[in-house]
């Protein structure tokens, strides 16, 4: 692991180090591409989050856009390594501090630029961002908890997405499709008679291709944590933290 804080893996072991602790271990150090390319994919990743927590701030759709890519632009420039810090050694927690940081400095500063403004280094897709916050019971939820459970939503969909395209690439898409209703609460109710008749293969099949589905998106879910994190071995904790943000 490059980063100090972590274990050594055993020799000969199939490893490598988390997008989070790769920055973590690059900060305070000459700039390192490996390091912001993984800042980046941290980024465009969760920018759903931060984009919901200035909503809830009180501020529209085209402020909350405005002030959510000129965030990422200050996060993402140069020198940002400099300025990184722990945090618990959490991604979540360096971002969620980041933005309120930025919101209390340079709020009337960066909401008189104008829109564009040649600094777009996240994709902001306005018309799901805006579906997605509207979901949340705005008249309940603090802007920190909406946080938290859009992170754990946009966390989810990342591993349902790789795991759609490792079945894809295994020619398994249309496997994929019919059994991805069993990863929810309510698989129990799942017909898997009438599974097995769409793909055209037996019911003990499709017990086994759903048990393979579940560990399966329970390895991917841990790594996707795990890159969020410092040391993998916080990974537990910080899932369950992420899943009663859920309840």
């Amino acid at each position: 692991m490059t980063s100090t804080h972590q274990e050594t893996p055993p020799a000969g072991a199939n490893f490598s180090p988390t997008h989070w602790s790769v920055v973590l271990a690059a900060a305070g150090r000459a700039e390192s591409t490996h390091a912001r390319d993984a800042l980046e994919k941290l980024c465009r990743i969760y920018w759903l989050p931060i984009y919901a927590f200035v909503r809830r701030q009180g501020r529209n759709p085209e402020d909350a856009q405005d002030l959510t890519q000129e965030f990422f632009a200050r996060l993402l420039e140069k020198n940002f390594l400099a300025d990184v810090h722990r945090d618990k050694g959490r991604f979540r927690s360096f971002l969620l501090a980041s933005v309120k940081h930025f919101l209390a400095n340079e709020w009337d500063k960066a909401a008189a630029q104008k829109r564009g403004g040649g600094r777009a280094p996240i994709s902001i897709d306005a018309a799901m961002a805006e579906s997605a916050v509207g979901f949340e019971p705005a008249d309940t939820l603090t802007a920190e908890k909406i946080f938290e459970r859009r992170w754990a939503l946009a966390l989810l969909d990342q591993v349902l997405r790789r795991l759609r395209e490792e079945y894809t690439r295994d020619g398994k898409e249309n496997q994929f499709e019919q059994l991805k209703p069993t990863l929810t609460e309510a698989s129990r109710s799942v017909p898997y008679a009438e599974i097995a008749a769409q793909l055209g293969t037996s019911e003990g099949a499709i017990k086994v291709a759903v048990f393979r589905l579940r560990s399966r998106y329970a390895a991917l879910l841990r790594q996707q944590v795990a890159a969020t994190l410092e040391k993998t071995t916080d990974a537990e904790n910080e899932l369950h933290e992420l899943l009663k943000a859920l309840a």
